[in-house]
């Protein structure tokens, strides 16, 4: 039974840092910031949460901490990406894609009152 939960853990471990480090080549070669949280928000944060999986397998004393801390990051990041994302409209990040701008448009017409 201890091999099997430290064959599951080392998975565990290998898929969490492949999507970790997709994530941080998601932030070094994406364009701007909000393709940079994509990349950030969603693959990263799976790779942590496949990680403190793998370290609550290995060591199941502490497995409750983990499991807390997965729940706090899968509750936080949302929310996190999502202030990043507003606070770099607010501030004018230009999009470095095709200028196509949806969210200007619904506050023009003033359909979206909180940005």
């Amino acid at each position: 039974m201890e091999t099997l939960q430290q064959v599951i853990a080392m998975i565990l471990l290998v898929l969490g840092t492949f999507l970790s480090l997709v994530g941080v080549i998601g932030f070094i070669r994406l364009p701007d910031v909000y393709t940079r949280l994509h990349a950030t928000g969603k693959v990263s944060v799976f790779g942590l949460v496949f990680l403190l999986l793998a370290v609550s397998i290995l060591t199941p004393l502490t497995a409750w901490k983990g499991i807390l801390l997965i729940f706090f990051v899968l509750l936080a990041s949302p929310a996190v990406s999502h202030s990043i994302a507003s606070a770099a409209y607010k501030a004018g990040v230009p999009l470095a894609g095709p200028k196509r701008d949806d969210l200007k448009s619904k506050l023009e017409r003033g359909s979206d009152k909180d940005v």
